[in-house]
């Protein structure tokens, strides 16, 4: 029996396809690193090795610290593939854009995606591509929230890397709600109980990048 059975692509982004597979009876994800022309092939590889490993490490690591991550089923280098855990649940993009969510409901999902992100930078981990595409609830906007797309991570990242993480979450928050200022005090109060010890310097670095930002 194989350990794999392939379906057609669920999603592909700027890197990679996703498929679902069956891994061995669990549902699962396949995602392979697309091979990009315009690099020369070693270039193009290393990258893609690279990232692919990144992204494994910083799952798993992740996940040490307590913060949900899809398993990590099994990586395969040389195709430049996961085949990771197929969480359920609503992206936080989707909690935001739903007009039928209760206000209460989506601020505690705000606030728990605050705080987890707090732990994971209190971990040592930057995200790298933290759009709220990227962050799921697989038990609804009252449960834990889970982290995806890892690849653009780092392992103990210098406070420019966590300062755009933030920026980038502070971005998404304001663009995607109505009421994004209220949204925006229950994600600083999470992200202060997850980095009590570094939440003012990132909240300033990212204040500066949004400065740097207007005049570019």
């Amino acid at each position: 029996m194989p350990e794999t059975t392939e379906e057609a692509p669920v999603a592909r982004g700027a890197e990679a396809a996703l498929r679902r597979v069956d891994w061995w009876g669990f549902p699962a994800l396949s995602k392979e690193r697309d091979a990009k022309n315009y690099r020369p092939k070693a270039l193009d590889d290393r990258l893609r090795r690279e990232r692919t490993r990144t992204e494994a490490r910083l799952l798993v690591d992740a996940r040490r610290l307590g913060i949900r991550t899809p398993i990590l089923y099994d990586i395969d280098l040389p195709r430049h593939r996961l085949i990771l855990e197929e969480l359920p649940g609503p992206t936080l993009k989707e909690i935001l854009e739903d007009a039928l969510q209760p206000p209460e409901a989506v601020a505690r999902a705000v606030r728990a995606f605050g705080t987890a992100l707090g732990r994971l930078h209190a971990g040592g981990i930057s995200h790298g591509d933290l759009t709220s595409s990227n962050v799921l609830f697989p038990s609804g906007p009252g449960g834990a929230p889970a982290f995806i797309d890892l690849s653009m991570g780092s392992r103990s990242p210098g406070l420019e890397e966590l300062g755009i993480d933030l920026h980038l979450a502070e971005g998404d928050l304001k663009a995607l709600h109505p009421k994004s200022e209220a949204l925006l005090r229950a994600f600083y109060e999470g992200y202060a109980e997850g980095h009590p010890s570094g939440a003012k310097d990132v909240r300033q670095r990212a204040k500066e990048i949004r400065g740097r930002m207007r005049y570019v």
